[in-house]
């Protein structure tokens, strides 16, 4: 296929004293970036189909073993997905997207050196599409973040990653739009630019002319699932008050208001003598939430938030979410025609069940073993000589449980000497797993007693 290129000449123009230089090459910049920005790969473990045995129930019978054998041998689907990172610091922290992680059992971080080291998550922020991982590293380059609220319209940029795969990709271009609404979740706030972004750029950084992280790269607007020129990046502002969070916590606690908005219409315009259409109208107010106590009352409209003016209902709650739950705002609301300043205390936003990740239940996910209650009838089914433990019902493949012998049918007695009776005495002893303490396990596996002992990952 023949490949035709266009060559377009260019103008020099003597631009204005505040507007940065056309670069002549993005060469240095490249080069001085190129070990901040890391290559991440994911395999996802597809579950074993729940598989009944056409012998029955006739447990300790041959055809039962036979078939739970055969069960046991099955091979395991694996899904492989690719995305790109960057170093948020020297201590082996690594920004990358929610959606490039999502149900990985497996993380590795391929430096620009080709080095692979297996990596933790350590947190997801799956409402702004974000995931911080930690890797075991010494000599790693962080990058520098900038500030995305500066960044102006026509501004160069560039975009570092691996689109479909390719390592070390280079691509330049400006910003097309600033404050794009695309619909992905109730905190858009995208930078648009044209710089090529493709499958595989997700997470990947944007840089400004100074080499300064401006940007996320996330998504792209596409028909083709290639690059048509619109591609999307989360704003570092919006995303660097979450990062100590992720790191502490494992999730994010936003603050809210409590109340319901939408935007003003030229009929609320007009039936509220409103001079514009700028602003949040509240069409309600929770009862008993911050809003509420604060006096904030149905009709009226927020125009500002700590004097930073709301245009559309979108740009409130992104304002509120970058406060923490018990920070003080300044709401401006517009009542009866007159402007009023609110002080509101903020409250926290519920959290999701499957955003919050608890410091036991990463513990747990790094040995690969997935459990339930252990019933009476189970145990006579898988002829255990105990009534109490869990059940082993999954073991990921390559796990350090699945390196050290645990099978699926085993039922976990003790961990560390101590019993486990049911699902909460395993998760606290499980936990802790770590580099410096391995788990040592006693098993009932079909009537026989089995002794192992699993060892946490260590990271190359």
């Amino acid at each position: 296929m023949m490949i035709k290129y266009t060559l377009i000449a260019a103008t020099l123009f003597v631009l204005p004293s505040l507007a940065l230089a056309i670069p002549d090459s993005f060469a240095d910049l490249a080069a001085e970036q190129k070990s901040s920005v890391v290559n991440i790969s994911t395999t996802q473990y597809a579950k074993a189909p729940k598989l009944r045995s056409p012998f029955g129930n006739m447990p300790g019978s041959p055809f039962d073993d036979f078939f739970r054998g055969f069960l046991d041998q099955m091979p395991q689907q694996e899904r492989h997905a690719l995305g790109t990172g960057f170093i948020l610091s020297k201590k082996g922290y690594i920004v990358t997207n929610n959606h490039v992680v999502k149900d990985a059992d497996e993380i590795v971080v391929t430096n620009s050196d080709g080095e692979e080291f297996k990596a933790e998550l350590v947190g997801t922020d799956p409402k702004l599409d974000l995931a911080l991982l930690k890797i075991e590293s010494k000599g790693l380059r962080a990058v520098k973040l900038g500030d995305s609220d500066r960044m102006r319209v026509g501004d160069w940029v560039v975009a570092i990653g691996n689109p479909f795969g390719l390592e070390q990709t280079v691509t330049a271009g400006i910003i097309s739009a600033k404050g794009r609404v695309i619909g992905s979740g109730p905190y858009d706030d995208f930078i648009q630019t044209d710089a090529a972004i493709n499958p595989g750029n997700s997470g990947g950084p944007l840089f400004n002319v100074k080499g300064e992280v401006i940007g996320i790269n996330t998504a792209i607007y596409s028909q083709s699932g290639g690059n048509n020129g619109i591609g999307f990046a989360i704003p570092i502002n919006l995303a660097k008050s979450i990062f100590k969070e992720l790191r502490e916590n494992g999730h994010v606690q936003r603050a809210r208001l409590g109340v319901r908005i939408q935007d003003v219409n030229k009929a609320t315009m007009e039936a509220l003598g409103l001079k514009n259409r700028q602003g949040a109208l509240v069409p309600q107010v929770e009862a008993g939430s911050a809003a509420d106590k604060a006096g904030v009352q149905a009709g009226d409209v927020i125009v500002s938030v700590d004097g930073t003016p709301i245009r559309k209902s979108h740009d409130l709650p992104i304002k509120i979410a970058r406060h923490q739950p018990g920070d003080k705002v300044v709401l401006g609301v517009i009542r009866d025609g007159k402007l009023k300043n609110i002080p509101v205390i903020v409250e926290a936003m519920p959290d999701d069940e499957h955003v919050r990740m608890s410091n036991k239940k990463k513990a747990i996910a790094q040995h690969g073993i997935a459990v339930e209650p252990l019933t009476e009838r189970k145990a006579e089914q898988l002829r255990s000589r105990v009534q109490t433990g869990v059940l082993v019902k999954q073991v990921r493949r390559g796990s350090p449980a699945a390196r050290a012998g645990v099978e699926r049918g085993d039922v976990i007695m003790r961990i560390d000497g101590h019993e486990i009776k049911n699902i909460r005495s395993f998760e606290k002893y499980a936990a802790k797993l770590s580099a410096d303490h391995a788990l040592r396990i006693l098993l009932d596996r079909r009537g026989d007693q089995v002794f192992v002992i699993v060892v946490a990952p260590k990271s190359k």
